[in-house]
């Protein structure tokens, strides 16, 4: 004879099933792990993001600005200020919505709030502790920076300490990271970032009004004219030859470009705002010049770690991320310097690289991990425009005066 089972039993049935259910892909992860939503506006991207703690992408949402700055020729603050407000709402909604997963749900929310433009940061920052109260959920600040270091561990595992050189529109650094929040900083920016030197000298050759570029970002721009262009046609300078340290300069390089752009303007006899015959040259010397500038000052970086112990003798390992590293030239530049020094190179995918919410989720969810960072819903944080990352070792590197051994940058189209 059979036994029914007793009402225990049926319940702790039922309570499987619920768990099953809520714990399965369809039902969005739910229970089965602790669930972070991040969220980015530091610029002109306002996205969002919901990642389970393995790293798996349950929902996410991206409203780009691209479009609307190109026709006004660069990053108007008022403007992409305007547009955050405009769609973040109906962006984490979208990531909610697609991962399956209520607020009450999630473990913490995660949201940049340093460095970038102060009127973006502002947005995603009031949204978000907005948010945080209502649904009584944990609040965990994100470094931009240390966000894009940090993107590569939620697709390979990588192990601390590495290398990272992260390039961007607005920012160009090398750093060691040595944990979650544990880094430092061997170089930085001396003036503006590899991707607005690019984007201005492209805006200057009017390369919008190129047929082959209308819809692309500056830097993007220069990238597809530079394939079919001859580099030695132009040649330029590479910046701080004689200053044997890790920091980057790109100002000086634009304004060499610049010059030659003016000269070739009145030697075709054309006004500025007319595309040059030679736009393929010159964008081919100045990604040359700019790939050539971050790969010698990583070059140094590597050295100066390998004589200070900061990288493991095993597999050590340089990570480049942010959305100059989208660009296949340059990062062919570097896989010749790790090459030549014995490193393994990792880069995230292109859709990694640039500004997104999965990169501050994935943050979230290394900051939970080890319990780092995390707020409750009613501390007021405020946002920082500038804010370096780590402890600053760069004098310590301009005093190593490290001298770099040649390597031919023989690099294809």
């Amino acid at each position: 004879m059979t036994m029914l089972p007793s009402k225990a039993r049926i319940l702790h049935r039922l309570l499987q099933f619920r768990y099953t259910c809520f714990g399965s892909p369809s039902c969005g992860k739910a229970a089965s792990s602790r669930l972070v939503l991040g969220i980015e506006t530091s610029c002109d991207e306002t996205g969002a993001a919901v990642l389970d703690e393995t790293g798996e992408i349950l929902g996410e949402s991206l409203h780009s600005q691209k479009d609307v700055h190109l026709r006004t020729g660069g990053i108007i603050p008022m403007v992409a200020q305007q547009l955050h407000r405009e769609h973040i709402e109906r962006v984490v909604q979208e990531a909610l919505e697609r991962s399956n997963v209520e607020p009450s749900q999630l473990s913490a929310v995660a949201t940049t709030v340093k460095p970038g433009l102060s009127l973006s940061l502002g947005v995603g920052l009031e949204f978000s502790q907005r948010f945080v109260r209502q649904h009584n959920r944990p609040f965990i600040p994100i470094h931009h920076m240390e966000a894009h270091a940090l993107t590569v561990r939620m697709l390979q595992p990588v192990a601390f300490p590495f290398l990272v050189l992260l390039v961007s529109g607005g920012h160009s650094l090398l750093a060691v990271a040595r944990g979650v929040d544990d880094f430092l900083l061997l170089g930085h920016t001396l003036d503006e970032a590899p991707g607005d030197t690019l984007d201005k000298v492209a805006r200057r050759l009017s390369l919008i009004k190129h047929p082959q570029c209308s819809t692309l970002s500056g830097g993007q721009a220069i990238e597809l004219l530079a394939k079919d262009g001859d580099r030695t046609r132009f040649r330029f300078t590479t910046p701080m030859g004689q200053t044997y340290d890790c920091c980057f300069s790109f100002a000086g390089l634009r304004n060499q470009v610049t010059m030659a752009i003016v000269k070739k303007e009145a030697e075709e006899g054309i006004e500025q705002g007319t595309l040059l015959s030679c736009v393929n040259d010159i964008a081919a010397a100045t990604q040359h010049t700019v790939a050539s500038h971050l790969a010698k000052r990583t070059h140094r970086a590597i050295l100066f770690c390998k004589a200070n112990g900061l990288l493991p003798p095993s597999s050590p390992t340089l990570v480049v991320s942010g959305g100059v590293a989208s660009n296949q030239y340059i990062r062919k530049a570097l896989s010749l310097i790790t090459e030549a020094t014995g490193l393994q190179l990792l880069c995230p995918p292109p859709k990694f690289c640039t500004d997104n919410g999965v990169m501050i989720a994935w943050n979230g969810v290394e900051r939970l991990r080890e319990g780092k960072g995390i707020l409750p819903p009613n501390v007021d944080v405020c946002y920082e425009p500038k804010a370096p990352l780590g402890v600053d070792m760069t004098a310590e590197v301009k005093a190593a005066a490290i001298k770099l051994q040649s390597v031919r940058m023989k690099i294809p189209n």
